[in-house]
Formats: structure tokens, sequence, C-alpha cells
């Protein structure tokens, strides 16, 4: 029996397999992905850095993490509650007097002037936890006065650095806007981590992209990971496709010279801005792990940490909210993390927590068993639903758990 610490050799032989199956069949033209257990990390690189760019991929390819961002906007918000300088109750209509004395629907899919007053001030924690009242409506776009209206001023949708004014009119424009639910009462995907970022800029004083380099990414040696990638090495960003689900063709999404990510952006969303690579998020990820802390550096305390990845959610908060069917009768949210509260059909732990990026991007890390597993790719998701080759391959993992084989 392999040691229950280990990782087998045949099963990481396996895991390559059926990564590099996708590859072939061209569902993705590249990925990279990391597979880490205790002090072991085995990466796999395999494919090109695009259909029309046929260099190998390598280990330090930049990728669009798109949501993976949300759970690196969390650790930055709880990094000023453990300085003091915000806390978690603590309402924030001193810093973001924009959200301040708000109004909310009678009915979320009614008129936009049929409101009530709110019961209560938006807290810090209502934005983490994805409950203050604004967010993605579960209907059919544009379906509602609200959704127009959200359409209509930019704010909100896929991951689109051109697509957003500067923090502070985008403030202005989320101001504008009723609630759709109390603050508290219901979960609404996405904007509470897009609030973030301007609360933590106006918070500590200073740009959040800033903020994130300062306190997040140069202690945890997180060097390729920002909002934009530098022209010296933009030649390791990887082409962006986005994936048609009819047919499963890719056509170009964001090309890395030219493209949005090769500017600086003049909003950086706390959602879904960044890009990463495969050994700087891994740096994060372990960082959480390990209750805060990284080769030698305490970045959150157990307890912050602890809190960021349980369930933080009531029954009511989440009825009706999930963005897949039955979603939250097996998951809970966290602090821009979701976590597997009952065992379901797939091989995760019991605690298993992370996030996903639509743009091809996918992590967890699972507590139970020390690991952490991570896959990048260039194809974006066509449902909120997990493609095929996230299953495979995290399934793939578990079974070269030492733990798991005879």
């Amino acid at each position: 029996m392999t040691e229950p610490n280990c990782l087998s050799t045949g099963g990481l032989d396996h895991v390559h397999e059926v990564l590099s199956g996708f590859v072939d069949r061209g569902v993705v033209p590249g990925l990279v992905a990391v597979v880490g257990r205790g002090d072991e990390l085995h990466v796999h690189a395999v494919g090109t850095m695009g259909l029309d760019d046929d260099r190998p991929i390598q280990r330090d390819a930049i990728f669009r993490i798109s949501s993976m961002t949300k759970p690196v906007t969390a650790v930055a918000t709880l990094l000023l509650v453990e300085d003091g300088v915000l806390g978690l109750d603590d309402p924030i209509d001193d810093l973001l007097p924009e959200l301040a004395e708000r109004r909310v629907l009678r009915c979320s899919d009614g008129p936009l002037d049929d409101t009530v007053p709110a019961d209560r001030a938006i807290t810090v924690h209502d934005l983490l936890t994805f409950t203050f009242g604004h967010g993605m409506v579960l209907s059919e776009p544009d379906s509602t006065p609200y959704q127009r209206a959200v359409t209509a001023l930019d704010l909100g949708g896929p991951p689109n650095p051109d697509g957003y004014p500067a923090p502070d009119p985008w403030l202005r424009g989320v101001g504008t806007l009723p609630l759709v639910h109390q603050p508290g009462e219901r979960w609404l995907y996405n904007s509470g981590s897009e609030v973030l970022g301007v609360l933590i800029a106006r918070a500590s004083g200073r740009p959040f992209d800033e903020f994130l380099h300062d306190r997040i990414f140069e202690p945890l040696g997180m060097f390729d990971t920002g909002f934009c990638v530098p022209a010296d090495r933009i030649d390791r960003l990887t082409t962006g496709y986005l994936t048609d689900p009819a047919t499963g063709g890719l056509e170009v999404h964001d090309l890395p010279a030219t493209g949005q990510w090769s500017v600086p952006p003049a909003f950086p969303s706390g959602a879904s801005g960044l890009v990463s690579t495969a050994d700087d998020f891994t740096a994060f990820a372990r960082m959480l792990l390990r209750g805060g802390s990284h080769d030698g550096v305490a970045l959150l305390s157990p307890e912050a940490v602890e809190r960021m990845t349980s369930d933080q959610l009531t029954p009511e908060q989440k009825v009706g909210a999930a963005m897949v069917d039955d979603y939250f009768a097996t998951h809970g949210w966290g602090y821009g993390v979701s976590m597997l509260t009952h065992p379901n059909d797939e091989p995760l732990s019991v605690g298993t927590y992370g996030w996903d990026g639509g743009l091809g991007t996918a992590w967890v890390n699972d507590p139970a068993e020390d690991l952490i597993l991570l896959l990048l790719t260039q194809a974006a998701w066509t449902s909120p639903t997990p493609p095929e080759i996230v299953g495979a391959f995290r399934a793939a993992a578990y079974q070269s758990l030492g733990a798991l084989e005879t």
C-alpha cells in the first residue's frame, strides 16, 4: 500500500492521460493542472498556448482566472478586518455613501419605482456573503426592469475589463438602483465582490490593485498575478476562447498582445478581473489550507480562514438563489468560496472548498485529504455547471491518492 500522505505514480500518470485526452480531442488547446498534497506538488502542462499558437504550454503560462478572483478579494477584506480597519458587522454607509439609505424592490421582477425602505444598513458581512441585496437575478436575461437597468449601466456580466467605468462612477451607477432583496435576506451572486473592491480601496486609502499586490501577492510570491499582464510577460498569456455550447467549437475571445488584459483596466474587478499562474494560485491555495500561513508568511489568522471557508448562509438565504438547481442542497457559501456541506456525486470530501472561473479555471482545497486541485484552461465554460474536464480531472486526481491505493 502507498503511504497515505503520498500520491501514487501510476495515479498521476492516469491524471496526465485523462487531461491529454481532452487536449487531443480539441476540447481545450492546452491546460496546466496542479495536484498538491502535503509537501508534494505535481504540475501537468499539456497542449499549446492557442489554436493558432503552437508553442507548447508551460508551467508558467498565464490564465484569466475570472471568478477565482473572488476568494482573493475576500482575503483582502479579512486583512482589513484583522487590521481593525473594518468590522464584519460594520455598516458600510460612511465608506460607501452611494449605498446608504437603500430602497428595496417590493417585487424582484417589478418596476424600479415600486420600492420600500431597507430594513437596515448593508454590512461588510453582507458583501462577503453575497447577501447585500444586489447581484445576478436568475431569470431570462433582461426579462425584468432591474436586469435591463443593470445591462444599460454596464454593472455586471461576463469578465469584461473594457466594459466597466472607473470604480467611483460604477458605484454611483449601482447606487441609482434599488436592491432586489432586503440586506441579509437572500444570496445573489457576484456583485458583493465588485463592491468589496471599491470598499477595500477606500478603507485602505490606496487603489485596490496596489493593496492586493502589497498585502497578498508580494508576501506570497505571486508575482505573475494581477489585473493585466506587463508587456515583458505578455508572451506567457494564453489566448482566451469562448465555447459554442451547441458544437463545442472554440472562437477567440481575447488575444494576448492586443486584448483586454494587455492594459490596466479602469475598474479592477474584485469579482472576475485577475490573471494568474499555476504556481501563483497554488501559493494562495496553500496559504488557506495551512490556516493563513505559507512558507513562513503569516497572512491571516486560522480563525479568519475558518470563517471564510465555512458556510455562512441560513437556509432562508439559500432559497431560490443558486445558479444550478439544488446546488445549495449539498453546498454552502462562505466568503468568496463555496464548500461541500453534504456528500454528492463528486469524490470531494465534505468540507472541501474553492471556486471556479467561468473563463476556464477551477480550484478546490480538500482539508480532509490535505489536497489542492487546480485546473487552468483557456476555454470558457458554457454554463454555471463546470464541464466534463473538471469532473474527469478531479476523479482521476482522487484515484491517485495514496490513501485510496491498494
